[in-house]
């Protein structure tokens, strides 16, 4: 193993508004190790890792790669210096085959003039037999399950010679056994020689998997530490400069009246295909009702179609203690009649990116009376509120007159859910309400969720993240290919293989058992 193949040294980082996202930065990976970058959200890591890739330029400091100063000044660089990123939003069309999206920009020739598709599946099979993934190179990616899709991503780097990976988030919306499998590739491509950089907010997963681990707070480098020398404790500690209780305990529910009421909802695409399937369920008062399974399996269909944003479906849905007919209310009359909404799109439906922190907070309450003075806003209220959620919520901002888009995106959501946990809400859609969100924030975030429904909150808790739905949620449901796969009316008695058995459609409860635990048709 060869020590310091990668040294950024130094490194500052400084955006047009006077943002320093990094102040001296130092990071040391070494040949063949997978080497973990973790800090709360805003702590400097996408930026870091923006300016290894040739996304951000670098204002001090130097990159060195084998002892060698390079200065990379876009993405191409970077991959000419076998340098590699998988974000964790994917970039591939879906349309297009497995083979097609790898080769793009470097199709084989015949004659060097036509595409020649059988050289283009010979590369794409052998590459992925070299690393032993398992993928069909003929397979649309429209196709495949998000753990072939993962993979794709980091086959596409590693054909383009990547001999450093760095993967952003990688196990956030895969299943545990989607997850077991990653891990198994990873550590054998470093049996291979190769580096990879995990940036990861899942600490049990960091413990599990790397060798060294880089703490970021604030922009800054706290330190290094050899993985086999910490525990979770430990780095959470230091990315956060307290402890953090790792565990949320709660209070047994006491479900009250119904608050959403589900029935036999279906939706189709293009008249043909169903999203959605005979979908049955109901949130009640006083409990959370988590909704877990892989991204893209109907989830978001049925929050848009909740929350008044879709109306286009076949069922019936009815909400807030009025229990009123979704497709009969605009979007504000049920927001007023207490639907609160965390969409998993805050970009879209969260927030006004180029109103201030105050706007996006008032967005809601904005026109009510307790926010006038007269015929005119009342400012002075407005500014207090605004303060006081900033400051509760811990957003790192100038101030409250800052345009939200200059914000993080962890910090966005925190301006988010500041808005929606104060809207005096009977029903609470919280659909990825932590996703890229540091260990701090998330924390704070699923201790309001549930105190929330101890105080009598309806809440359907949407997340792809395993941990956070058996930690919080009451009772759950599992949803497989726009189906009810699963109801488990106490979460507890779950373990997390078999809730990724449900959702990967290898088990699925049968309508008897779904009814017989359900006592819901």
């Amino acid at each position: 193993m060869k020590e310091n193949i990668l040294v950024m040294e130094n490194i500052r980082k400084v955006y047009s508004n006077g943002f320093i996202a990094n102040e001296n930065v130092n990071l040391a990976v070494n040949e063949g190790e997978i080497h973990a970058l973790v800090g709360e959200n805003g702590a400097g890591k996408s930026t870091l890792m923006k300016v290894l890739f040739g996304v951000e330029k670098l204002d001090e400091g130097r990159i060195l790669l084998n002892g060698q100063e390079v200065h990379i000044d876009n993405p191409n660089v970077a991959i000419q210096l076998g340098i590699g990123m998988v974000y964790q939003h994917f970039m591939l069309v879906p349309s297009l085959t497995v083979t097609e999206n790898l080769v793009i920009g470097m199709e084989p020739r015949k004659g060097g003039i036509f595409y020649d598709q059988s050289a283009a599946e010979k590369l794409v099979r052998e590459a992925a037999q070299k690393y032993n993934f398992k993928l069909d190179p003929t397979a649309k990616i429209q196709d495949l399950p998000v753990g072939q899709k993962q993979k794709v991503e980091i086959l596409k780097v590693l054909i383009r010679g990547a001999k450093i990976i760095i993967l952003d988030e990688p196990t956030a919306v895969l299943t545990p056994q989607e997850t077991r499998e990653l891990f198994a590739e990873l550590k054998g491509l470093k049996s291979q020689g190769y580096t990879v950089i995990f940036i990861s907010h899942k600490l049990n997963e960091v413990t599990e998997l790397c060798d060294r681990v880089t703490v970021m707070r604030a922009g800054k480098t706290i330190g290094v530490r050899n993985i086999a020398d910490v525990t979770e404790g430990d780095i959470s500690r230091m990315m956060v400069g307290r402890d953090i209780v790792l565990k949320i305990d709660k209070k047994r529910a006491v479900p009250g009246e119904e608050v959403l009421s589900v029935r036999h909802v279906t939706k189709y695409i293009l008249n043909t295909k169903k999203i959605l399937d005979d979908v049955s369920f109901r949130v009640r008062r006083g409990e959370i009702l988590g909704v877990a399974g892989v991204e893209g399996n109907g989830q978001k269909e049925i929050s848009e179609i909740i929350t008044g944003l879709d109306r286009v479906f076949d069922g019936e849905v009815r909400a807030t203690p009025e229990l009123v007919d979704v497709r009969e209310q605009t979007i504000r009359q049920l927001r007023e009649k207490g639907v609160a909404h965390i969409s998993e799109d805050r970009m879209t439906y969260g927030i006004v990116g180029d109103g201030s922190i105050e706007d996006n907070i008032i967005a809601d309450r904005y026109y009510k009376p307790s926010m006038k003075k007269g015929l005119l806003l009342n400012q002075k209220k407005i500014d207090a509120l605004a303060d006081e959620l900033i400051q509760e919520y811990k957003v790192k901002c100038d101030n409250r007159t800052q345009p939200i888009r200059m914000l993080s995106g962890g910090n966005m959501q925190k301006v988010v859910t500041a808005r929606e946990f104060t809207a005096g809400a009977s029903l609470i859609i919280a659909n990825q309400p932590t996703r890229g969100i540091d260990i701090g924030a998330s924390d704070f975030i699923r201790r309001r969720l549930v105190e929330l429904r101890t105080q009598g909150a309806g809440v359907l808790l949407i997340s792809a993240d395993l941990n956070e739905v058996l930690e919080i949620s009451d009772s759950l449901i599992v949803m497989h290919n726009g189906r009810i796969a699963a109801y488990f009316p106490d979460a507890s008695a779950v373990g997390e293989d078999e809730l990724g058995e449900y959702m990967l459609g290898v088990k699925t409860m049968s309508e008897e058992e779904k009814r017989e635990v359900a006592d819901y048709d």
